[in-house]
């Protein structure tokens, strides 16, 4: 704790990083296991027993930690006390269940601290890919231990975009030949990891993205060097009374303006 902050973050990115990691592992056991599906928001979004299982972890190990702090997740009915709260969870106990039901390994358990509407904290654990991403405010970013960065392409390099066709499409010729999508990333909150490690230098996010997608791999990517915005090159604020988000744009600080840019452009 610093001398001039009454708050420990790191104490609370140590705790929910230890969650992330039982609920991870919790959930890992129904993967590949064909686990009972459910689908809500009038049948257009699955979940699944390991998500209910991992919900369950997370919130009796963090609530019972910090019983001051708020609560919000995809996987627990939303709680409009949250919005008294300074300091609350946000938590998608599994980002990514389409790919977690089909077998594929991008999906992950992601939890975050969020201080008067933004990340303090956060926690990225792909148990299948064995990998781990976590950051505190002011501090480190680490994947499994290592620090890591955003990349930092020249002006004249190809950038490698993740985002679905139809957003390429609306980019005008000459820019867009200058991308390379990258094929598509079920879970949005590992896609922000891979725009913080480097492996790719941005992405799209179409409109409808939630606070427990976006607030853990928001620090991670801003401590990584890298930026989480709206269209008018804003950060976002967490823990308002719709959780939900516009069009956003994710990737190297280098990049921002000039896709911004041919965003506006394309939306003008």
């Amino acid at each position: 704790m610093s001398a001039d902050s009454p708050f420990d973050w790191q104490s609370d990115l140590e705790l929910i990083a230890d969650a992330a990691r039982v609920a991870g592992d919790i959930a890992l056991t129904f993967f590949g296991q064909s686990p009972e599906v459910w689908w809500k928001n009038e049948g257009r979004s699955p979940v699944s027993a390991a998500d209910y299982a991992a919900n369950k972890s997370l919130e009796e190990r963090l609530r019972m930690a910090r019983p001051g702090y708020g609560w919000l997740s995809e996987e627990t009915d939303d709680d409009p006390s949250r919005l008294a709260c300074e300091t609350l969870f946000v938590v998608d106990p599994i980002d990514g269940t389409r790919a977690f039901i089909a077998g594929e390994k991008t999906w992950c358990v992601s939890v975050a601290v969020v201080h008067k509407g933004r990340p303090v904290a956060g926690v990225l654990v792909a148990p299948a890919l064995h990998e781990v991403f976590a950051a505190v405010v002011g501090g480190a970013v680490l994947k499994n231990g290592a620090p890591i960065s955003v990349s930092k392409p020249a002006p004249d390099d190809r950038l490698r975009l993740a985002t679905p066709m139809d957003l390429i499409d609306v980019l005008e010729k000459p820019y867009r030949d200058r991308l390379d999508r990258v094929k598509h990333v079920p879970s949005l909150a590992y896609r922000l990891a891979m725009v913080a490690d480097g492996r790719i230098d941005a992405t799209l996010v179409k409109q409808n993205s939630h606070d427990w997608d976006l607030a853990a791999a928001d620090l991670i990517l801003e401590q990584a060097g890298g930026s989480l915005v709206d269209m008018d090159g804003q950060a976002l604020s967490y823990n308002r009374p719709t959780v939900q988000h516009g069009l956003l744009c994710a990737c190297a600080a280098s990049v921002l303006p000039d896709l911004l840019q041919h965003m506006s452009a394309a939306a003008g």
